[in-house]
């Protein structure tokens, strides 16, 4: 670590993804988180096709292995809101890898582009399928079904009623809504009684 601030990277970021962002991706090193960020940011800005992206990023995630450099190019793909069905896609194989931070990859892009009327029954059978023992991905599945919560309260209660999360995942869920200051109090407290032992 070098000690750039996140701000100052994501400047870096967008003039390098306004030029020859590719040939940066290159020639780029990976001797620091901050070189790594970098990449993943500019990855985000970059203005290039579907194909050209996916590209791109077969070749960067292998490079993360940490939940901010993860979250951070996760969440900063905003082309997939425009390419919703070809991002779904790519993002299966990382679900089922044995990868810790290829299946938070793809827990992410879930609650960050997906969460939505047209997928959100698809999202939740996705999250129950995840079987990962790592940390990293059971915080992230359990954030993700907050996420559906918040924005489909009634369908992501009915589907925790038999959700097949194990129970540390479940039980994390079921915190994080709670802190939630958009879930209702009546909502929080039915919740709490559905904590499993």
């Amino acid at each position: 670590m070098i000690g750039v601030r996140i701000p100052d990277l994501r400047d870096l970021a967008k003039r390098i993804a306004a030029g020859d962002w590719k040939e940066y991706l290159k020639e780029a090193t990976d001797d620091s988180f901050e070189e790594i960020m970098l990449q993943g940011l500019v990855i985000g800005y970059a203005k290039g096709q579907p194909d050209e992206i996916i590209a791109a990023l077969k070749y960067f995630i292998p490079k993360i292995d940490n939940w901010s450099i993860n979250d951070s190019t996760a969440m900063g793909l905003k082309i997939v809101t425009k390419h919703q069905d070809t991002f779904w896609k790519f993002i299966q194989p990382y679900l089922d890898s044995d990868r810790e931070f290829f299946v938070r990859f793809g827990v992410v892009m879930l609650l960050s582009y997906y969460v939505d009327e047209e997928h959100i029954s698809l999202v939740l059978e996705r999250l129950d399928s995840i079987t990962h023992e790592g940390y990293y991905v059971k915080m992230a599945v359990a954030w993700a079904v907050s996420v559906c919560y918040v924005k489909f309260p009634n369908i992501t209660h009915a589907h925790l009623e038999n959700s097949s999360l194990d129970n540390a995942t479940y039980n994390k869920a079921i915190q994080k809504i709670c802190e939630s200051y958009r879930a209702d109090e009546e909502a929080k407290n039915i919740l709490r009684g559905m904590k499993r032992k």
